[in-house]
């Protein structure tokens, strides 16, 4: 008898997280979508939203200060370069950190501000997402996690930073730069040839 209700409570189980991640996929920001509203304090205490900037293009860079995969592109220069690139060309870059309070990652504004400072970093603004809120309506799962959005706020581009799974810094020369690509065809009139790659890297600390 406890064998069977074992068993059983097992299968609700199973079938209850199945649910969950059914709701959660279907939830998350689709490719080819209107992107989910966005509205956030960033690291100098103001409150930003995507309407903000309505009528521009928006990369969104999921991030954790801690994460191997984070500090192979941000320690090689990718990271900073690629937000350079994209902002002196009128490109929103939007870092967002979505570690809960007490997990690895998270930060408060002054220490976010310190790390960017740090690590010369040239986002438009680092926002703070300690409930996960906007992560998880983007379905963020890595980070990074990156996401581009065109100027009629629909999403365009979702997934990986670029073509090669690994915290190896050597890599970042050989890989296709999904980004910039995307950002290269949405400026020229041209639709995205990559709209969805699978992401890499530390799991968003929720």
């Amino acid at each position: 008898m406890k064998a069977q209700l074992l068993t059983t409570a097992l299968m609700f189980a199973a079938a209850a997280s199945t649910s969950c991640a059914a709701s959660d996929a279907a939830a998350a920001a689709a490719v080819g979508q209107p992107a989910p509203a966005i509205e956030l304090v960033d690291s100098t205490g103001q409150t930003r939203s995507l309407a903000e900037f309505a009528g521009k293009t928006v990369v969104l860079e999921w991030t954790n200060h801690e994460c191997p995969f984070v500090g192979k592109h941000y320690g090689a220069g990718n990271m900073q370069a690629q937000q350079r690139d994209a902002t002196a060309d009128g490109v929103v870059w939007l870092t967002v950190n979505s570690s809960a309070p007490g997990k690895q990652g998270h930060v408060d504004g002054a220490a976010a501000d310190r790390i960017r400072g740090q690590a010369g970093a040239a986002q438009t603004a680092y926002l703070l997402d300690p409930d996960g809120t906007v992560g998880r309506a983007y379905g963020a799962k890595t980070t990074p996690h990156m996401y581009v959005i065109d100027p009629d706020g629909v999403l365009r581009y979702a997934g990986a930073i670029d073509s090669i799974p690994s915290a190896d810094t050597a890599d970042i020369a050989k890989a296709e730069q999904h980004v910039p690509q995307a950002l290269a065809e949405l400026a020229a009139g041209k639709p995205v040839s990559v709209q969805v790659t699978r992401p890499y890297g530390c799991s968003v600390k929720y």
